[in-house]
């Protein structure tokens, strides 16, 4: 059984949706709520909205906390990886690692999980992260600190709208303003 809740945050209405074995979707924002749950969708089609219960609630409460600006992690929240690629869930387990208010490049990504040939790879798992901000590939940027490929709605100003709210350093924010 799954099953899937909207709510708000300081970006927008965000969802999620979880199974017995942890979260199997997290969705940013869209421009409307049915688009935020259309996109949710694709990872549980046949879930029902649903009240969460405890794990998920906390989980949702740490979202919003960190969206607020708060230094949380989100490390706690148990993801159910069952259905994506091994590759992918290395991908994603490395990156979870990456600290609010810090970032990584897909080469240093690819580097720590034994690939170092494979950042464009890391940039295609990303792509299809479906547990963004929990697994916050809004941390990870390309060679020389440039902003690039974000598929939330807003694209790259939306990355740099998360890594803000997180208090990216000042000195980086102008960097990537100025590549932006």
């Amino acid at each position: 059984m799954f099953a899937y809740a909207l709510f708000d945050t300081a970006i927008g209405r965000c969802g999620i949706a979880w199974g017995q074995r942890g979260v199997i979707g997290v969705q940013l924002p869209e421009k409307t709520n049915d688009a935020t749950r259309t996109r949710l969708m694709r990872h549980c089609p046949n879930a029902d909205e649903a009240e969460p219960p405890k794990t998920i609630a906390r989980a949702i409460e740490d979202i919003q906390a960190l969206l607020r600006g708060e230094k949380k992690s989100l490390r706690t929240i148990t993801l159910d990886m069952s259905r994506v690629p091994a590759f992918n869930a290395r991908v994603y387990e490395t990156t979870r690692a990456i600290a609010p208010g810090q970032t990584k490049t897909y080469g240093e990504i690819a580097r720590a999980i034994g690939d170092k040939d494979s950042a464009r790879a890391v940039g295609q798992a990303l792509g299809r992260n479906p547990f963004a901000i929990v697994v916050p590939c809004h941390r990870v940027v390309g060679a020389n600190a440039k902003l690039v490929g974000f598929s939330a709605n807003g694209g790259i100003a939306t990355k740099l709208k998360m890594l803000m709210i997180e208090g990216w350093r000042a000195e980086e924010q102008s960097l990537f303003e100025e590549l932006a």
